[in-house]
């Protein structure tokens, strides 16, 4: 065991035995048993006093031990990039904590942002505020608060940080090939490589600090290689730097990592296979290299929970192993399940509670399935989590199980039509 996991796991904070919920002063509760039994430890609590309020309701099990599997194989394998999570991919009070024990960076968005992880102990130095546009506010209160890594991209935010944050240590975020993800964001953030002299003379003569470079190579990178095409841009812009008087000694290779989830195709495995030897192979040993890595952490550490509240029949003919079914529950695309329209992701949901029934992993390989949709519960047509599901026939009051949902799930929720945000249990694996 690497000695930072040894020590969080070994932190009064988290402890590591027991079979029941233990409250820290100022924690959630949390269990030490499999999903599987929390869930079914949850749904068991449950009155069976049909006016009992509200205890239907969806909710999360977070395994923090997930998290620090995720931490342990980023050690492994990228032992040199120091990791510096996205707090936007999931804003969760024990995931940070947890985090902030381990000694990550962070990577950060906003004042809340940057305000939540202080308010948890994390010295400034450990932030990056990589933001390449930032809110003249924002930017004073870094400055209040010493948080002096900050991201940018253009000359205006050059002159705005003159004004407001002279002494900011400034990491120059560059365009990468991001065309083969999911998510292009160089549609928005990175300076094209021929302004980049432009950029760097502006802020020599400025005189403001800039110390690196930083690139993202996109969210749901589907080539590996594009971070070994980013790493040899970023050494350019290194070159180009010295030309200008400024010695470059951070260089962040963003993010775009999968998740735990991902295990065809653009694997984690693969990106570190390319990434760890590019860094190493342009930049010496004295260039602090960090990443900002968010669903690579969370997305496989949340499993969210939907009970169902109603249901639909369509009927094509007289026989009723022809029927289709449109199922209703109380989660959906305005709350945990923004991440299919937001961030494309693909959901499939799995029964987990038929009947009296307690069904978690089960195939139903053994029992007639039919063409089903899934609704979320707002009256708005676009709530749809799935179109077309093989499901067995299910009943208002059963539940379904959705795993994979840590990474812009419920930090993007919101209340739409009055539903409430689905609560978070906790337990740890590792």
């Amino acid at each position: 065991m690497i000695p930072e996991l040894e020590t969080a796991i070994l932190n009064p904070t988290w402890p590591t035995a027991g079979l029941t919920k233990e409250t820290q002063p100022h924690d959630a509760p949390v269990y030490h048993l499999a999903i599987k039994d929390v869930i079914q430890q949850e749904l068991s609590s449950h009155s069976h006093q049909k006016w009992e309020m509200d205890q239907e309701n969806a909710f999360f099990v977070g395994d923090l031990g997930e998290v620090l599997r995720q931490h342990r194989r980023w050690s492994q394998l990228l032992p040199r990039i120091e990791p510096h999570f996205a707090v936007k991919a999931n804003p969760d009070p024990m995931v940070l904590k947890l985090l902030a024990s381990l000694n990550l960076g962070f990577d950060c968005a906003s004042k809340a942002e940057i305000q939540q992880i202080l308010d948890l102990g994390v010295e400034p130095q450990r932030i990056i505020y990589a933001n390449p546009c930032k809110q003249s506010s924002f930017i004073r209160y870094a400055s209040q608060q010493n948080v002096a890594k900050m991201t940018f991209d253009n000359a205006e935010e050059l002159y705005k940080i003159k004004q407001l944050y002279p002494e900011a240590e400034l990491v120059l975020r560059i365009l990468a090939d991001d065309s083969k993800s999911v998510c292009q964001l160089g549609l928005k953030f990175g300076a094209p490589l021929d302004t980049v002299p432009h950029l760097l003379k502006t802020a020599k003569d400025l005189d403001l600090n800039i110390v690196g470079v930083s690139f993202h190579v996109g969210s749901g990178c589907l080539d590996e290689y594009a971070f070994e095409d980013a790493v040899m841009r970023a050494r350019h812009v290194f070159d180009q730097a010295d030309a200008f008087g400024f010695h470059f000694s951070l260089l962040d290779v963003g993010g775009g990592f999968p998740g735990a989830d991902v295990t065809h195709g653009t694997t984690f495995d693969k990106i570190a296979a390319v990434l760890g030897p590019a860094v190493d192979r342009h930049f010496p040993a004295h260039i602090r290299v960090i990443a900002e890595p968010g669903r690579f952490y969370v997305a496989s550490a949340f499993t969210v929970c939907t009970n169902v509240i109603g249901r639909r029949t369509i009927l094509t003919s007289d026989d009723q192993q022809s029927a289709s079914y449109m199922y209703y529950v109380n989660d959906g695309m305005y709350g945990s399940f923004n991440c299919i329209m937001f961030d494309h992701q693909q959901v499939q949901p799995r029964v987990l509670v038929k009947g009296n029934d307690f069904c978690f992993g089960r195939s139903f390989q053994d029992q007639p399935v039919f063409a089903s949709t899934v609704f979320g519960p707002t009256c708005d047509s676009i709530d749809c989590l799935v179109k077309e599901a093989p499901l067995p026939l299910l009943e208002e009051g059963d539940w379904l199980y959705w795993e994979n949902m840590g990474a812009y799930t419920i930090c993007a929720a919101s209340q739409f039509n009055g539903f409430k945000k689905s609560n978070v249990v906790y337990t740890n694996t590792f």
